[in-house]
């Protein structure tokens, strides 16, 4: 459903990612590593049509992301949702409301789809916080928020920028099964992280394919994981 092509990115003069190939089809669950600062983040947002490459082509949904004019590439991000690492919400909006947002700006019916909402709260186990504002969540707590925000509009692939970096290793592992769940529904899954043995413990769960980003390029890194 998303799938880079050759697809290389400059910075500054210099060259973060080069020659990168990668697909992520219907259904696939997919782990991206690599040290700080090696373009873990910036292949994301490739991914999810926040950045163009340098060179090579994006496609998304079966179609370039050069073809895609200002209403086609919010109607395609509409399909993927992201869980950015600093989790940032509006903080005079209780929680329950950050999560509508995106139901909001796309001009759905919040009345309408309160059920849908109440079942996510549920889901993600902030049922109970659901009136708190963003301020006094724990850091777990907004990190589900994140999740349920990035799937209220029951996206086809889900994007998660280290959503585990800063849990403990009870709330990684709830996070973790929140994304397996998703992964069980259909949806395609790609995780940025750092965490090794969160790596490990999905793959005893879920057949993840694990990628490593190393001098601008993306290999695969299963073998020694």
């Amino acid at each position: 459903m998303i799938e880079l092509k050759d697809v290389g990115m400059n910075y500054g003069g210099g060259t973060l990612l080069d020659g990168v190939s990668l697909a992520l089809p219907q259904g696939s669950f997919h782990f991206l590593t690599g040290p700080s600062g090696a373009g873990k983040t910036t292949l994301l947002k490739l991914c999810y049509l926040e950045l163009r490459p340098t060179t090579g082509q994006v496609e998304v949904f079966g179609e370039p992301a050069g073809n895609l004019d200002r209403d086609g590439v919010a109607k395609a991000r509409r399909r993927i949702g992201v869980v950015h690492q600093d989790c940032q919400f509006l903080d005079h909006l209780p929680i329950v409301e950050n999560i509508a947002l995106p139901l909001v700006v796309a001009g759905r019916d919040t009345a309408a789809e309160a059920g849908n909402l109440a079942e996510l709260l549920a889901w993600t186990g902030l049922t109970h916080r659901a009136e708190a504002l963003p301020p006094e969540l724990s850091g777990g707590e907004r990190q589900r928020a994140a999740l349920a925000r990035a799937v209220i509009m029951s996206p086809e692939i889900i994007v998660a920028d280290e959503p585990t970096g800063n849990v403990d290793w009870e709330m990684s592992q709830r996070l973790l099964a929140l994304l397996l769940e998703l992964n069980r529904m259909g949806r395609s899954v790609l995780v940025a992280t750092h965490d090794l043995t969160l790596i490990r413990q999905a793959k005893t769960k879920v057949a993840a394919r694990v990628l490593r980003i190393r001098n601008g390029k993306v290999e695969a890194a299963g073998a020694d994981l």
